[in-house]
Parts: C-alpha cells; structure tokens; sequence
C-alpha cells in the first residue's frame, strides 16, 4: 500500500503545466552497509496526474494498493540537502500497482510487439 502525501506543480519541455502526486509506501527496515545496524526509511516517488489543484489536494492521505521500487535508468547527479555531497545514481524509485512488476509497469502503453522486444533487449537492466 502506498500513500498519496503531497503533489508539485510542474512543467513539461513545452510549457504546459501539470501536478504530479508525491506517493510513499510503508515503513522498511534497511541494514546498513557502513554500520551493519538496522535503521528505518520510506520510500518515495511522484507520479504525474490529470488532477486539478482541488483534486490533488482532496487525494492527499488516500492509499492506493500498490508499492513502490527500485528502476533503473540512465545515471544522473543527486545532491544530499543536508550535507551537500553529491552522487551519481543509476536508479529510481517507481510505483507499481499491485499485481504488476516493475517490468509491466515500464513497459505498459507500448505496442505489444514494442514491448515485446524491448523487455527482452532490456530485461538484464530491470530490478
């Protein structure tokens, strides 16, 4: 289950505005690499929505079966706020809705035999 907690206005490349909704599932229990204690996170993710400024603020605190996971994609540079450190990352988080994989969920829209190829050119990168 994951958790509607905010949205964003955003922009595409062409001008148009849209919100995107800010989801966040349930809380994990990660050991660290550094430490070998465990500590407790959430993850996150956005996702972009035809809703109106009304709409997403009504939705905020509504669950939605589903979860969030690990993507991979091309690198990119992040920079921690609290610290200032900068990192390259090769991933992203990604909401799935339940009964789907991460697979299904990056491949969903496109043609059958697009999809068809492109999940197994592709497979090897998917978590």
């Amino acid at each position: 289950m994951v958790t509607i907690i905010g949205f964003t206005l955003r922009q595409t490349h062409e001008g148009k505005e849209f919100y995107s909704l800010t989801l966040q599932g349930g809380i994990e229990m990660v050991k660290s690499k550094v430490s070998d204690r465990y500590y407790a996170t959430l993850k996150k993710c956005s996702i972009t929505s035809t809703f109106d400024e009304a709409t997403c603020k009504a939705s905020i605190g509504e669950k939605l079966s589903g979860s969030i996971q690990k993507q991979s994609c091309e690198p990119y540079t992040y920079i921690v706020k609290e610290t200032g450190e900068i990192l390259e990352l090769n991933y992203r988080w990604a909401y799935v809705p339940e009964g789907a994989t991460i697979e299904e969920a990056i491949f969903e829209g496109v043609p059958q035999e697009a999809s068809h190829n492109a999940k197994h050119e592709n497979a090897f990168n998917l978590i």
